[in-house]
């Protein structure tokens, strides 16, 4: 049986997709590790970047996110009300719940999102 290698990859070499329309606003997403990539089988791996501003837009679904604030501070929407969490903390959103990201900083705000590869990877 071939033994598999890690993959070790700089989060900033990946190509970001930018969003900026009516619901999405000045955010760059870029998928580090997930199925079309790398064929994670499990998860997705996200690093968004929020520009001073901008915000994720306010939605649920089916499938649950884990968050971690690398940089910068962010108003959570809980699917109740907004949240202020700064760099280090961590949100949990489950399934169905209403959610929505927006920097509440002067400076670019970066978080890590994971996701199941059930969930719509783009």
């Amino acid at each position: 049986m071939e033994q598999i290698k890690a993959i070790i990859g700089k989060a900033k070499e990946v190509k970001p997709l930018i969003i900026n329309n009516e619901i999405t606003k000045n955010v760059e997403k870029r998928i580090l590790i997930g199925k079309s990539n790398l064929g994670a089988p499990n998860f997705v791996m996200r690093l968004f970047t929020v520009k001073p501003g901008g915000h994720s837009p306010k939605h649920s679904h089916r499938w649950e996110h884990e968050i971690f604030i690398v940089k910068g501070k962010a108003e959570v929407y809980d699917g109740e009300k907004y949240n202020l969490v700064e760099e280090g903390s961590y949100v949990y959103i489950p399934p169905y719940v209403e959610h929505q990201l927006k920097n509440a900083g002067n400076e670019d705000l970066e978080f890590i999102c994971v996701i199941p590869t059930s969930a719509d990877e783009e």
